[in-house]
């Protein structure tokens, strides 16, 4: 009788291709940390209102270097996403505004096209940040609310108006 020895090599390299999937799968294929904001227009000023915290080591910075305007993309925050923003139709004006009690935040939003960003920092003489824009397209928005400086913490709210 032959003895066969098992193919373990094979059994490793699936496990490692596998690693490697999971490893490179891209952040905006994540949930959210904190709570999605489904919006139609015309709708109600608490269903655009969530919270949350910062904090994280990640530089949004690698998500987009600048946005769709030119406008620098900085800040540091979690790898995933913090809310999604579904918007079930198109919205031709939206506010987005961060409240932290004035602490450093910055902004990046993610659009469904995935090659739309949209970034904020300071909001007049607030370091909070805003984002104050048109064409807002149906689909689904990624947002990272970020601090200028890596691994702080600070709580907030994010209210999205219609304008």
């Amino acid at each position: 009788m032959k003895y066969c020895r098992p193919r373990l090599h094979f059994r490793g390299g699936w496990f490692f291709a596998m690693a490697a999937t999971v490893i490179s799968t891209p952040v905006i294929a994540q949930t959210a940390n904190f709570a999605t904001l489904n919006l139609s227009p015309g709708f109600a000023p608490t269903q655009g209102k969530v919270s949350g915290y910062t904090g994280g080591g990640y530089s949004v910075s690698a998500i987009s270097n600048r946005d769709r305007d030119k406008k620098p993309c900085v800040g540091f925050a979690d790898p995933k996403p913090d809310h999604i923003m579904v918007l079930e139709k198109d919205f031709p004006h939206l506010k987005l505004q961060i409240n932290s009690g004035g602490t450093d935040t910055t902004l990046l939003i993610k659009g469904p096209d995935n090659t739309t960003i949209r970034c904020g920092d300071d909001t007049g003489k607030s370091k909070d940040a805003s984002i104050d824009d048109r064409n807002w397209r149906k689909g689904t928005y990624h947002i990272w609310i970020a601090t200028f400086n890596p691994g702080v913490k600070r709580n907030y709210t994010l209210t999205v108006q219609e304008q």
